[in-house]
């Protein structure tokens, strides 16, 4: 999110937040929630930020205004993730559809060639970049680091809490401004999430590009529209005049 977190601090002020690691214990949502309540309450003082995501980024933004939602001014989705099984099995399709035999082949090769689990996480998701993206106008992701442990730790409990009832339900507590931007190509169905999160979130504005994947700022055709939208957007609920 840095190429995003640039491209928005000549017009707002920006604090990107970097998500603690594995560690003695299992990583939760609620460690993440806490973790962003405790920068908010630190660098935010009697202001309600905007909360911008991306992916799992998106998902955090929201299941944190579930929990303090009078702290949250607006929040902007990007790549939004999943939220029931329907859309990941039709994220999974999608993902299988675009894969050629040789990057399957060459994605089964990496545990050989990358014991580390971190190592082979940045691996992947090198490899799998272009098929998340419609026509890239760069590949540098500006990952510095990979926590495989982490992520998996993270991801289960999300799809534990979902399959509790607990989320999207949850997002009800949200009175906040809601934008999803969504690319046409990207393997996250978007009008499926959109639609689970719809009756939770009467208040949700979608904008979806055709000619764009997972991460809009890297895509030749909509970088600079997505941040015109994304400043514009973000303003409009602060008040604020984007220079």
């Amino acid at each position: 999110m840095a190429p995003v977190a640039r491209g928005l601090a000549d017009t707002f002020r920006v604090v990107e937040p970097f998500q603690r690691g594995s560690g003695r214990e299992p990583l939760t949502v609620a460690h993440h929630v806490a973790d962003v309540h405790d920068l908010v309450e630190s660098h935010c003082e009697n202001e309600r930020p905007a909360l911008v995501g991306s992916s799992w980024g998106a998902m955090l933004a929201l299941a944190y205004a579930a929990a303090h939602p009078t702290n949250v001014g607006s929040l902007a989705l990007i790549g939004c993730g999943t939220f029931d099984q329907a859309a990941r099995e039709r994220m999974r399709a999608n993902l299988n559809e675009r894969m050629e035999d040789s990057l399957r082949q060459r994605l089964e090769r990496l545990p050989e060639e990358f014991p580390d689990p971190d190592q082979r996480l940045r691996a992947m998701g090198d490899l799998i970049l272009p098929v998340y993206s419609c026509e890239l106008a760069t590949t540098e992701q500006e990952v510095e680091e990979c926590d495989a442990r982490a992520h998996r730790e993270t991801w289960e409990d999300m799809v534990r809490l979902q399959q509790e009832g607990v989320y999207p339900g949850a997002f009800a507590a949200i009175d906040a401004p809601v934008l999803m931007l969504h690319g046409a190509v990207d393997p996250h169905p978007g009008q499926m999430v959109r639609a689970s999160l719809q009756p939770h979130l009467p208040q949700l504005e979608y904008c979806e590009w055709e000619r764009c994947g997972h991460y809009p700022w890297l895509e030749k055709a909509v970088r600079d529209e997505f941040f015109v939208v994304l400043r514009g957007w973000l303003a409009k609920q602060s008040g604020h005049v984007p220079r």
